[in-house]
């Protein structure tokens, strides 16, 4: 395996055109997936399932968040804000990336911070700004909070995909990109309260210093992520579930074949 590609774009700005030209050399023609507000990487693994289901060598994706991540999992990882690196990648993403996701932080939208009276910025239009500019197709993911913020979104929920936890999120597509809204059964098991053990016949919830991370690992797909990033994380079932689709309609048939 090769080592992880890191650029720090706060503090080396001027080292973009050169780490740019190291993920080409590196994906080796593989379709490229940026993967920005990444965090540990839910969204990224997701995306490299769906790439060994939809193209003969997979995905690429290159992880963009403001916080270090050492437990990022993708192959390359750029340090900064997501909207001025993704607003210096806008030529080289036009020219060169099959997709770009999206996951501004939540807690703007977030109905307990809402009512802690917590002030927290509101991405969503900023960021559907920068992904239009692209010219290439997109998805915003966001919370249950956001949904009267965003386009015309899907829901995508842990019982779709066997998990053990609700987990509803929402997602807006643009730049082309369509996405038909699956089932959603309901939400009838009860939910563990919070920092319990799950038992038999109750969900789990993910968030705060919730007790079980073991199992959360296991449950979400997620086996490097700790405690903090399982509370930030987008299943990976769901990115694959959009990647998929992606690559039906944007790859080109010889490649997309196995996509559904």
């Amino acid at each position: 395996m090769q080592p992880r590609l890191d650029l720090d774009f706060d503090l080396e700005p001027q080292r973009l055109p050169a780490f740019l030209d190291a993920v080409l050399a590196a994906a080796e023609e593989r379709p490229l997936i940026v993967d920005s507000f990444c965090c540990q990487g839910g969204a990224t693994l997701g995306y490299g399932l769906a790439g060994l289901d939809s193209h003969p060598r997979g995905f690429y994706v290159v992880g963009i968040d403001i916080d270090p991540q050492p437990r990022y999992c993708g192959p390359a990882f750029i340090r900064g804000d997501a909207l001025a690196v993704l607003a210096a990648m806008t030529p080289w993403i036009r020219r060169h990336v099959l997709f770009v996701h999206a996951s501004p932080p939540c807690q703007g939208y977030s109905d307990t911070q809402v009512l802690r009276g917590r002030d927290h910025p509101k991405l969503i239009g900023p960021v559907r700004e920068l992904l239009t500019g692209t010219g290439v197709p997109w998805v915003i993911e966001n919370v249950p909070g956001a949904r009267a913020h965003m386009n015309s979104p899907v829901v995508l929920c842990g019982t779709m995909f066997g998990h053990k936890t609700y987990r509803d999120r929402w997602f807006e597509s643009g730049g082309g990109l369509v996405l038909d809204q699956p089932h959603h059964p309901r939400h009838d098991l009860p939910i563990t309260q919070m920092g319990r053990p799950r038992r038999v016949g109750q969900m789990a919830h993910y968030v705060g210093n919730f007790s079980g991370v073991a199992e959360a690992r296991n449950d979400l797909g997620v086996p490097t992520m700790n405690r903090d990033g399982i509370r930030e994380c987008i299943p990976p079932s769901y990115a694959r579930w959009v990647g998929l689709r992606a690559a039906a309609q944007f790859l080109p048939r010889t490649q997309a074949g196995a996509a559904a």
